[in-house]
């Protein structure tokens, strides 16, 4: 049995999802489900998440997030600097006389990396329905069922993770250059639910639902299917790379075989370096094997730049975009199709892989070590694994090696139908999301200034990250939901530590 899957449980009342009919039904006794089972000793590791490579910089104040690996040599902060620069950099139409900076969208959600991720942190939802509001840390993904039996081939062979909307593409850009119409404006609208926990407290959930306005470029595919995405934090990413596949695969137990509820999966995408299936690890479904092809991604959907991985000097645009695809690139005529040229994008790379993971604090206060052994014996460590080990990198041997504490499997889960974005990704089902790794999250309001969690931003803290947890995390969730607020007060400040 998986050392870090919880027991199954018995005598829970579920209705596949976080709530029923507005109201969540207990029928969870604490004192009776809480088994003998306890915590793991307390490693006095943990207190550094990133091992060696664990930042040393304040927590105190917005660069919370944007310090560089503590243990990187000191050779190599010039570098990190530099990819810095390019990270924050603002990117122009092109043809510009700043030859090294044109080349956005011509469609585009963002004009910078640092767009979506303000402060290496964590994105959030529009304050108000766009345009009034016109976040950038937030956008829809689109996609369709396969159409013919390419498709179909391509998808069963693990070589596109979806097939884009045909006219829209992978992703809805509610920004273009001059001359060119926006794709069109997320909208969404929350239905509140209410949520009583034990003791008669009361939660009021958001529950959004989401569509498109002011489509730019005609109707949309009858079949088109939506998934909301905010920008995750970037720090730890360079170790999560090097953690090593067979440790993750060794947490994976996609039929149940032991019974108890858990079922991670990997997800297998396709190396565009590699030229293979590999392990999916980054992304809220785990749709990208690796931080490289991440950030190429990330370049060419998001703010319309081509990298030599993803050649796609016009972004996202589709066939038919024509006025898109006819748009000047920044592509220079020595490497046509390129706009950021190796040497840059290698710079990025480095950057995002080594930005640090913050200490834990209050690690030592009661409640929050009250609140570390709640979360074990509610069952929360079963997806959310405490820790790995990392591999060995020839490249960054300062990341090599390390006793990290992310608290996740990076493994798939079915999170009930209340988070279903019914939206497959490769092999990632509709109801099916990458464990979020918890490490930092406590300083998410002071990096980003706000506490809205998940994939969408729906949840407004930790409390009601957690209510929206159902599928595979049910146990869990009504575990938590049935706790005397004293106790839940503890978990949640365990979890505000990481």
């Amino acid at each position: 049995m998986n050392p870090f899957k919880a027991p199954a449980r018995h005598g829970i009342r579920t209705c596949g999802s976080a709530v029923c009919a507005g109201v969540v039904v207990l029928a969870w006794s604490a004192a009776a489900a809480l088994t003998a089972k306890h915590a793991p000793p307390v490693d006095p590791a943990e207190a550094f998440p990133g091992g060696e490579a664990t930042s040393k910089a304040s927590v105190d104040n917005t660069n919370a997030f944007s310090a560089s690996s503590a243990n990187m040599p000191f050779e190599r902060e010039l570098d990190f600097k530099i990819g810095n620069a390019v990270f924050r950099r603002f990117w122009v139409q092109a043809p510009s006389s700043t030859k090294t900076s044109d080349g956005l969208g011509p469609l585009y959600n963002a004009r910078s990396c640092q767009g979506c991720h303000l402060k290496d942190g964590r994105g959030m939802p529009p304050k108000a329905n766009w345009p009034d509001d016109d976040a950038v840390s937030m956008f829809l993904r689109l996609s369709i069922p396969p159409q013919n039996d390419e498709q179909k081939v391509l998808l069963a062979a693990n070589k596109a993770n979806t097939i884009p909307e045909p006219t829209y593409g992978g992703q809805l850009q509610n920004f273009a250059i001059p001359g060119l119409a926006i794709e069109g404006r997320m909208h969404i609208e929350y239905r509140d639910v209410a949520v009583t926990l034990a003791g008669g407290e009361t939660v009021m959930l958001r529950s959004p639902t989401y569509s498109i306005t002011d489509l730019g470029y005609g109707p949309l595919h009858p079949d088109t299917m939506l998934s909301p995405r905010v920008a995750p934090p970037m720090i730890g990413l360079g170790l999560l790379e090097l953690v090593p596949e067979a440790d993750i695969l060794a947490g994976a137990d996609p039929d149940d075989a032991d019974g108890d509820g858990i079922s991670g999966r990997p997800n297998r995408v396709w190396s565009l370096t590699d030229n293979k299936v590999a392990l999916g690890r980054f992304g809220w479904k785990a749709g990208a094997p690796s931080l490289g092809q991440q950030a190429a991604e990330a370049f060419a959907g998001d703010i319309g730049m081509a990298t030599t991985m993803v050649k796609k000097p016009s972004g996202d645009c589709t066939a038919a975009q024509t006025a898109c695809l006819n748009a000047p690139n920044g592509a220079p005529p020595n490497v046509p199709g390129v706009e950021i040229g190796d040497d840059l994008f290698k710079l990025v790379r480095f950057y995002s892989a080594n930005l640090a993971v913050p200490p834990r604090r209050d690690a030592e206060k009661p409640d929050v070590l009250q609140g570390r052994q709640l979360f074990h014996t509610s069952g929360c460590a079963a997806c959310h694994r405490p820790s790995f080990k990392t591999g060995e990198s020839a490249e960054e041997p300062h990341l090599s090696h390390q006793t990290i504490w992310p608290y996740s499997d990076l493994l798939l889960h079915d999170m009930g139908e209340g988070l279903a974005d019914n939206r497959p990704e490769a092999l990632a089902t509709g109801r099916e999301w990458r464990t979020a790794p918890l490490w930092g999250i406590g300083l998410t309001h002071v990096v980003s200034g706000h506490t809205q969690l998940l994939h969408d931003g729906r949840a407004r803290n930790v409390t009601e990250a957690i209510l929206w947890h159902g599928g595979e995390a049910q146990t869990a969730r009504d575990a938590f939901a049935g706790l005397s607020k004293e106790d839940r007060d503890a978990l949640v400040a365990f979890v505000n530590s990481l």
